[in-house]
């Protein structure tokens, strides 16, 4: 999701989670936890609610209890400081030691909401037979849900979702790297201590800054809580500022982008191939790369040169020898000839009307991020109180610009931006520590947000003594969020499923 940076503050401490009331049948809520009385927006907060379920899964039920609820923060002083809202799914009769998945999205900014009912979740947002119709999306049951192998707690962080803290002027002490990951990471403690998991493996699933958000709270869990994870998912993760943020300015970052901008060229044109994808790899580290990074061609080199180029993306040859090869932004506007249409980097492959066909320059919304994808919230909010009984007066935030725009990415006023974001020591010192850690990424192939060569470059970068065997890296058709493509979502569902089956011997493949 959309990244703006901003500055570090303190980290917070967390309180103790009530323990939950025994379950009770029939589908309705089975346990209101009472609380100490809330003051301010908190008092909009219900109870949690604890709900019984059953899913089909081909020729398999699955009945599960699904828990809608929120642990307290607390000051030093003792006083209530905020809340974060989370919704478990837990197995019946699965044992304490099942796998257990700790989910988050990005942003900064962004609620669980996008990974809950686009991947993971028991029930999934269906958004049409082409896949975009957010005014007639419907909820359906999830049949590549992850609680299949693993059970699920989604997490919302401060300012997402339903989670908030008592005073507004607080919310900002968590906008920042370092308390977030604290934040989460004690949210994370909570639930393993009330909920007697300490013997389940533990996993993070991260989706864009939640990637890189996944890389901060694996370490704070390990070295502040004493909790050592086993793995964590990272999808289309932020991983290297430097290498992500301003890609037409430096050589290196725009050959890492380009392979993402040759994919959707051949999946607008249907006719993506591997092969091509990776003819594009190697040109865009070899000619490209080194073309861009020295003095700029002339002549018939040059020619050729751009006319290769455009002919990979689809940009014309004017616009790219204009730029000297540094595509840019100029794909959102001239990937698609005179269709009149904008491309979203999102995904690239992905054609909308231009709301201002006038201008040279992207003014619109995202047809993505701003688009179809809103109904994630909405849905959420309809499931949570009609189904999890989870019923609140209070908005779901599913995506909160304000917090991107303020958020501190350095260590004090000043002290650092998005281009120095960096979660490779984080990766390195975990699979250095941890000898248990593995790590899957995943990526859609036309995501020019966070484009895959960037991961693929920090990965083939580790030492090999670290990554051997512990370090994999999947791709997939589609963009920043694949898995609204239902085949892509199955795809990826079975890889992680693996992925689980190899570090978990509680998981159903053994």
């Amino acid at each position: 999701m959309r990244i703006q940076p901003l500055f570090l503050l303190a980290a917070l401490a967390a309180s103790l989670l009530p323990a939950l009331s025994p379950a009770q049948e029939g589908g309705q809520p089975k346990a209101n936890v009472e609380r100490s009385v809330r003051e301010g927006v908190l008092k909009l907060l219900p109870a949690d609610s604890v709900t019984e379920h059953e899913l089909t899964i081909g020729d398999r039920k699955i009945a599960y209890t699904a828990t809608a609820g929120t642990l307290d923060l607390f000051g030093q002083d003792g006083a209530r400081t905020g809340a974060i809202f989370y919704t478990a799914y837990v197995a019946k009769d699965a044992g304490a030691d099942r796998p257990l998945t700790f989910a988050f999205n990005g942003g900064p900014g962004a609620a669980s909401a996008f990974l809950h009912l686009g991947l993971v979740g028991p029930k999934v947002l269906d958004f049409g037979p082409q896949g975009r119709d957010g005014a007639n999306a419907k909820l359906i049951d999830n049949e590549q849900t992850w609680l299949d192998f693993t059970d699920l707690v989604l997490i919302d962080p401060i300012g997402t979702g339903w989670s908030r803290t008592d005073k507004a002027d607080d919310a900002s002490n968590y906008y920042n790297v370092n308390s977030d990951a604290q934040s989460i990471a004690k949210a994370i403690a909570l639930y393993v201590a009330h909920n007697n998991r300490s013997s389940s493996p533990k996993y993070l699933l991260g989706e864009s800054y939640g990637g890189f958000r996944a890389a901060k709270v694996a370490a704070v869990l390990q070295q502040s809580q004493g909790i050592v994870v086993a793995g964590a998912v990272m999808l289309s993760p932020l991983l290297e500022g430097q290498l992500m943020f301003n890609a037409d300015q430096f050589a290196l970052g725009a050959a890492l982008e380009l392979p993402s901008l040759a994919a959707a060229e051949l999946d607008r044109q249907n006719a993506f191939d591997e092969q091509k994808q990776r003819e594009a790899e190697t040109f865009a580290l070899g000619d490209y790369l080194t073309t861009l990074a020295g003095p700029p061609p002339t002549g018939a080199k040059a020619a050729a040169f751009y006319r290769r180029i455009a002919a990979m993306t689809g940009i014309p040859e004017d616009i790219v020898a204009r730029n000297r090869g540094f595509l840019g932004n100029s794909f959102v506007k001239h990937s698609d000839g005179a269709s009149g249409a904008v491309m979203s980097p999102y995904d690239a492959s992905f054609a909308a009307p231009d709301p201002y066909p006038e201008s040279d320059y992207d003014r619109g919304d995202d047809a993505i991020l701003d688009g179809f994808t809103r109904a994630y919230g909405g849905a959420f909010a309809d499931y949570a109180r009609n189904q999890l009984g989870f019923k609140t007066e209070m908005t779901y935030s599913l995506l909160d610009s304000d917090i991107s725009r303020r958020w501190e990415w350095g260590g004090g006023r000043g002290g650092g931006s998005r281009f120095q974001a960096s979660a490779t020591d984080d990766l390195r010192q975990l699979l250095a520590s941890n000898t248990a850690f593995h790590l899957l990424i995943a990526h859609g192939y036309s995501d020019l947000v966070t484009p895959y060569g960037v991961s693929r470059y920090v990965v083939d970068h580790l030492p090999p003594s670290l990554a051997g065997g512990r370090v994999g890296l999947k791709l997939y058709r589609g963009g920043h969020m694949f898995y609204t493509r239902a085949d892509q979502r199955a795809a990826f569902t079975a890889d992680a499923r693996a992925f689980y089956a190899t570090r978990s011997p509680a998981s159903p493949a053994d």
